[in-house]
């Protein structure tokens, strides 16, 4: 089976200037493969590299060195965009346009067929718990009003492969309900979810692989049982969050 991303010893450096000619290490030598059909976590403290990885799966940052594949195609190969869902954590839709015209624009750049993309935005609003304010412009929608439209946008053109950076932001008990069970119909769909999260629980509840990035480096890959097994136990029991320290302390220190 093809896997749904693959990074082949990724290094990624951003200039400190425009006239140096040196660089900011922000990836180095990073090799991972996410398989097609899992939840697939991607954990790490603030400024590990996570969001590079994420910027140079969708072609937002290139690679300085190393291979990166998408959906079984080179990462240059701009058409598998379409088939790729990505819900951003702080999202900057034109606070014009109401809900409903929102998801029209996204799923129209995303290639959805006009006669398709109607029926399935009023689904997806209905979903995500805004089919009464879907005319409305989102400059009235709270943050949590926002993220919801934000999941739906990321799931109108039923993308094979659906990044999710920091999802649960501003989201109710309600939309972290609703958001746990879109993750698990897609999965059963047989599709990907990479999730970019630091809610812990999340990662013990949906997660079937994982993978720990600390100051640019791949510190683990494995499943929360294997994470578990990295730190000693705690009184009360194993710990996730012992374990994630464990690995950022030693990570930082290589």
């Amino acid at each position: 089976m093809t896997a749904a991303a693959v990074f082949e010893n990724v290094e990624k450096q951003y200039r400190s200037g425009p006239w140096e000619r040196t660089g900011i290490p922000a990836v180095r030598g990073v090799s991972l493969t996410i398989p097609t059909g899992t939840v697939f976590g991607l954990l790490g403290p603030n400024r590990a590299g996570k969001t590079t990885l994420v910027k140079m799966l969708l072609t937002l940052a290139k690679p300085t060195a190393g291979t990166i594949t998408r959906l079984g195609h080179p990462v240059r190969a701009r058409q598998t965009l379409a088939r790729v869902g990505y819900m951003h954590e702080n999202h900057a839709f034109p606070r014009y346009l109401s809900a409903r015209e929102v998801l029209n624009f996204y799923g129209g750049l995303s290639g959805v067929p006009s006669e398709k993309l109607s029926p399935r935005a009023e689904t997806l609003l209905q979903k995500v718990g805004l089919a009464d304010r879907a005319a409305e412009p989102i400059h009235r929608f709270s943050k949590g009003m926002v993220q919801r439209l934000g999941l739906a946008q990321a799931l109108i053109n039923d993308p094979d492969l659906l990044i999710l950076d920091e999802p649960t932001e501003g989201l109710d008990i309600h939309g972290r309900q609703l958001l746990r069970e879109v993750i698990r119909e897609r999965r059963a769909a047989g599709q990907t979810i990479l999730l970019v999260t630091h809610v812990l629980s999340e990662v013990e509840e949906l997660c079937d692989e994982l993978a720990v990035v600390v100051a640019g480096k791949l510190a683990f890959r494995g499943n929360v049982t294997d994470l578990l097994g990295t730190s000693p136990r705690d009184p009360s029991g194993r710990n996730l969050e012992a374990a994630l320290r464990t690995i950022y302390d030693r990570g930082t220190q290589e």
